[in-house]
């Protein structure tokens, strides 16, 4: 009798069910745990923006022999022709403050409107004109310490296991924003700014895998958007009814860390993955997750799970005892494929899906408004993505969803500059697209990189997810010469994935890979096989697998 590979897993565990009290509780407790992913990243929509601003003047100015202090709004009109500069005082020792044509800069600071805010970094640190440029440096850092942690969260969660590192990074989101808050230089924000970002992006994708393992199928698409992807859309909803009650920036950066630090006990109530304690050898431990699984959703349990002679069979002879690396990443024609598709498919994704996330400071209307709308929008569509998601292959639907984003983003250079309620209902469909894309890829990714390299593989992607979120706080800085060129170039991106995500082989009602060789290929390995061997039975997934193996196709 053959030996059971870790394929088997899924019918070796179908007797849990789909969605017994052991899912349920992994898929809420994981969810929740995407609270604070959901706003530490666009936080900075609030923590740095920048309130409107005017040079300060000289004390006691009277204008006209009168002591004059109108609003805001009127007294910077006066001051100087922009916010960067003043006019110059003309002396008079016996009479009234008088003002000349000339203009210098802002040499005794700048005095900021506190009607929306009381304090923001760019206030405190007066982050503006020639200093403006360290507002989306600061933002891009955010994302800097998210390429490390994708990259080292991957090694380590594959290495030591997702439970260790999951919490781990979970301690230490709340901790980060707490002495972030305490802040006493621009210097000392941007360093946590990075901190903050390496934890909170490895958390994200550890939680993701580890319950992407721990269920079957049908519960691990809703895990994927009902609890992982719907948890961070619920953070970012939180996020400007926060903001709104609390518009200094240093007490909303601790109010930031209380979700964080609630969910940290729930150490208690989640196991680690029982396919990562299996491809390890650790049988007996991952034997123990399940049989209280079992327990919890009151089903009986098979008297042997693993036989212990199999078990160390569950892996092939030449990937037995073997440790991963990086380089499995690409040592294969099919994991090569996926992994490059991957890493521009998600750069292009993450730089649109931020960029229309931290754009809503520049939108029109009230800032808190436009914050919930886009997070409901988001909710709204991770939602949808759930009823849709098995009702097509997965890479048509991910080519729609980037190709209706592109579109929706391109259609905005027709509308003229002035139309700017257009422009907003545009920008809030594309919106739509790449929600649904975001939320999706996590899932598809998860399914089409096996589980010994599965955390690294996903690692790497998010790795280019955030070149995309560094590039995209520069690409609406260009908004300032262009409303319109953020817009085209987001879209030009969504066009892009869409294109080469519809390469990418379809896992719809396919079982989770464990091994390298049961990667699938990418389409145009139908179109790559030498005529003269690619026969039918060649062109089907089991013949490209079997190609692939003998480094034919």
């Amino acid at each position: 009798m053959p030996n059971p590979k870790m394929s088997d897993y899924d019918e070796t565990t179908s007797f849990l069910g789909n969605y017994g009290s052991f899912q349920i509780l992994i898929i809420v407790l994981l969810g929740l745990s995407g609270l604070p992913c959901g706003y530490m990243g666009v936080i900075v929509v609030f923590v740095s923006d920048t309130p409107e601003h005017h040079c300060k003047v000289w004390s006691n100015s009277t204008i006209d022999g009168a002591h004059v202090e109108p609003p805001f709004h009127e007294r910077s009109s006066w001051i100087g022709p922009d916010s960067c500069s003043r006019y110059k005082v003309r002396a008079n020792w016996t009479g009234p403050v008088e003002l000349g044509n000339d203009t210098e800069e802002c040499v005794d600071g700048w005095v900021y409107s506190t009607e929306r805010y009381t304090a923001t970094i760019v206030s405190e640190w007066e982050l503006v004109c020639d200093n403006a440029w360290k507002v989306p440096f600061s933002t891009s850092l955010y994302f800097v310490g998210g390429l490390f942690g994708s990259f080292i969260s991957g090694h380590f969660s594959d290495r030591f296991g997702r439970k260790p590192v999951f919490f781990f990074t979970l301690v230490f989101i709340p901790v980060t924003a707490l002495i972030q808050a305490t802040s006493v230089s621009w210097v000392m924000f941007c360093i946590f700014n990075c901190l903050k970002g390496v934890v909170t992006i490895s958390n994200y994708l550890t939680s993701l895998v580890l319950g992407a393992e721990m269920l079957s199928e049908s519960a691990r698409v809703s895990y994927t958007f009902l609890g992982h992807s719907l948890g961070f859309g619920l953070g970012y909803a939180l996020l400007p009814l926060f903001a709104y009650f609390i518009r200094g920036w240093r007490m909303l950066l601790v109010a930031s860390a209380i979700p964080g630090l609630l969910i940290v006990p729930t150490w208690w109530l989640i196991p680690e993955s029982p396919r990562w304690l299996l491809q390890k050898g650790r049988v007996e431990e991952a034997e123990l997750v399940i049989r209280n699984a079992a327990k919890m959703n009151r089903v009986p349990v098979p008297e042997v799970l693993f036989k212990a002679g199999e078990c160390s069979e569950l892996q092939p002879q030449d990937e037995a005892q073997q440790t991963f690396t990086y380089m499995d990443l690409i040592r294969t024609r099919n994991m090569r494929n996926i992994t490059i598709l991957g890493v521009f498919i998600w750069m292009s994704v993450a730089m649109v899906f931020y960029g229309l996330a931290l754009n809503t400071s520049n939108l029109n209307g009230n800032i808190y408004v436009n914050c919930f709308i886009s997070a409901a929008i988001d909710i709204g569509m991770y939602l949808a993505t759930w009823l849709l998601v098995n009702r097509a292959p997965r890479p048509i639907f991910l080519f729609s969803s980037m190709m209706f984003c592109g579109i929706m983003l391109l259609i905005i250079k027709l509308v003229p500059e002035d139309m700017h309620l257009m422009f907003q209902v545009l920008g809030l469909l594309g919106r739509m697209g790449v929600s649904a894309a975001y939320s999706f890829m996590f899932m598809f990714f998860t399914e089409l990189i096996p589980t010994v390299v599965r955390n690294m593989g996903l690692g790497v992607n998010s790795t280019g997810a955030r070149i995309g979120n560094i590039i995209s706080p520069y690409v609406i800085y260009l908004g300032v010469y262009s409303k319109i060129l953020p817009y085209l170039i987001f879209g030009t991106f969504s066009i892009m994935a869409a294109v080469f995500s519809i390469l990418l082989p379809n896992t719809r009602n396919s079982k989770l890979p464990d091994l390298i060789s049961q990667t699938q290929p990418i389409r145009s390995c139908h179109c790559c096989c030498p005529k003269e061997t690619a026969t039918a039975q060649e062109h089907t997934t089991e013949g490209c697998k079997k190609m692939d193996k003998s480094a034919t196709c």
